[in-house]
């Protein structure tokens, strides 16, 4: 799952940063040296196969090795090659979707357990990895009177059950506070992780995609691995490597782009149009956003990763004149993430053996996480209440 390298480049016609060829595709998040995990040659035995290594992967790892057991993670591409390392930084509570539409649809204790459960979460990986995470808390910005309006639904709902929420006003917008939500830097919280994870004894391998699976093998272009039962952690493409979840998964491009460092303008990142478009300026002063998936219609609804001039030339758009940002686009990229019709996550064993976590519908930097130590304690024990609170 890694990006390509011929991609539409510089879309302003303003000078790019040096090498433009090598951030074409990259997140901005890629830009720290990293020391790759070697392809598995030959065969190896485990106790367990972790396919995919993104943040819910990773984090399903750690709680297997917390209960003992000889691990083995695998992914096609390298660690946070997904939308784990090429999202757009946000880490929001609660489920896919407004806290109130949740309580429309789930009922009130249940989306109220799911909120606290994420916001605990959100605390949680602030704990695991400080270094990588800024808890600032986020914006939602109103740009219309009919989205202000579902704006003070929201709020009235989240303070009605008792959750951190404000009105806000400013130079953003008009809107709502979340204070207890923030922003982080994904692909670095999953390097943090995946050297942990190998600290602690479990085995790691890239460029290894599962060819075949069954609940004690997997099979690579390289070797296979034994086990007594194998977790598949992956969001974007779930229904290419688990087919039998195609008629309710489905693949979606989230295009990006990133600028060069400008003057502080955004203290925190913000959400607008329904959370159609999100922006975030890092603490160097670059501005990352992202946004505009409607507009390309089912074009959209795809596994190609290659960014669109269409989708870019949007977001340059509302980069110059909505947020009136002038610094150069340095980069461009997307990544595949998957939704299904419940908007909660797949957890559930698909074929004797085979357990599958995904399809988190744009709410994966938290509920992956939440879904990874889940699916471990209800793999190994059959049983779990927070995956019984999480599966539709």
């Amino acid at each position: 799952m890694n990006g390509d390298e011929n991609l539409s480049g510089n879309l302003s016609g303003r000078p790019m940063t040096p090498n433009p060829a090598e951030l074409a595709g990259r997140p901005v998040w890629d830009e720290a040296p990293w020391r790759s995990f070697p392809a598995l040659t030959g065969d190896v035995d485990a106790d367990v196969c972790v396919v995919g290594l993104g943040g819910s992967g990773l984090t399903c790892i750690g709680a297997l090795l917390d209960r003992g057991l000889r691990v083995i993670g695998i992914d096609g591409g390298v660690v946070a090659g997904g939308a784990a390392g090429r999202n757009g930084g946000f880490l929001t509570a609660g489920a896919a979707g407004f806290y109130h539409r949740a309580v429309e649809s789930l009922g009130q204790a249940r989306a109220s357990a799911l909120y606290a459960l994420t916001l605990r979460e959100v605390d949680r990986i602030n704990a695991e990895t400080p270094e990588a995470v800024r808890g600032i808390g986020v914006l939602r910005i109103a740009l219309t009177p009919e989205e202000d309006a579902d704006c003070l639904a929201h709020l009235d709902a989240l303070q009605a059950d008792g959750f951190p929420a404000q009105r806000y006003e400013g130079p953003e917008g008009t809107g709502l506070l979340l204070p207890a939500d923030g922003s982080f830097q994904p692909l670095l919280r999953c390097r943090l992780l995946a050297r942990r994870v190998t600290d602690r004894g479990a085995t790691l391998y890239e460029s290894t995609p599962a060819l075949d699976l069954t609940g004690t093998q997997v099979t690579t272009p390289g070797g296979k691995v034994r086990c007594g039962f194998v977790i598949v952690a992956v969001d974007g493409h779930l229904e290419r490597v688990l087919p039998e979840l195609a008629p309710r998964v489905r693949t979606a491009r989230l295009q990006m782009l990133a600028t060069a460092p400008g003057p502080p303008r955004f203290p925190r990142p913000v959400c607008a149009r329904y959370s159609w478009e999100y922006w975030q300026q890092l603490a160097d002063g670059r501005v990352a956003l992202g946004g505009f998936r409607d507009l390309g219609g089912d074009r959209e609804w795809t596994s190609d990763i290659r960014p669109t001039d269409e989708i870019q030339q949007a977001l340059e758009r509302f980069l110059r004149t909505h947020l009136r940002v002038q610094a150069p686009v340095t980069h461009c990229w997307a990544a595949a993430a998957s939704w299904n019709p419940t908007r909660l996550p797949i957890m559930e064993q698909v074929r004797p053996g085979v357990w599958a976590i995904g399809s988190y519908s744009g709410s994966g930097n938290v509920m992956g996480a939440i879904c990874g130590r889940a699916v471990a304690e209800l793999a190994v024990t059959g049983r779990s209440e927070v995956a019984d609170l999480l599966r539709s």
